[in-house]
């Protein structure tokens, strides 16, 4: 196989499978390969019409997850909930342990919006104007996140625009 650039690629090679030490790499590493995996998982319900469920937590301890047609409907079929899921005094625990998650993730997204802010420097107008490496580990993927929500609008409004520019004028 040749590059593009008229030197030879390396292709698609067999690696020896273990552990990943450089930790950049190997966040790389599993956003490819999980997005692998749930291509897999979407084509073979796709192509037999069987059920699927993946469920994936990172080694930051997030979810992620794929179900075909729903993680819901899978677990339910094939996993029946224990009788203790139905009591009263669970599900108010189950509950007030959402709560404590939700308001958890709420306080870490306030914290990183004031990393943010306190990453712009002086003069700067915009969020996204910030300065990248005054941010931490935490605060970059919702940095991007955020600016692909920006992007999308971008997209969108440029989009409006000359969809209206081409339309008549109406008299």
């Amino acid at each position: 196989m040749v590059h593009p650039r008229g030197r030879p690629s390396k292709g698609r090679q067999v690696i020896e499978i273990r552990r990943i030490e450089d930790k950049p790499r190997r966040q790389v590493t599993f956003t490819k390969r999980r997005t692998g995996l749930f291509k897999k998982a979407s084509e073979l319900s796709i192509l037999t019409g069987a059920s699927v469920a993946v469920v994936v937590f990172s080694e930051a301890k997030r979810l992620y997850a794929f179900a075909e047609p729903s993680l819901d409907a899978v677990l339910r079929c094939y996993a029946p909930a224990p009788v203790h899921d139905y009591e009263p005094e669970a599900l108010r625990r189950a509950a007030d342990e959402a709560k404590a998650e939700v308001a958890a993730e709420e306080a870490r997204l306030r914290d990183v919006a004031g990393k943010i802010t306190q990453a712009m420097a002086a003069g700067r107008r915009f969020w996204w104007e910030a300065e990248v490496d005054a941010l931490g580990e935490a605060e970059l993927p919702e940095f991007v996140r955020a600016l692909g929500k920006l992007r999308g609008a971008v997209e969108r409004r440029r989009s409006d625009a000359m969809l209206s520019a081409q339309l008549p004028k109406q008299p």
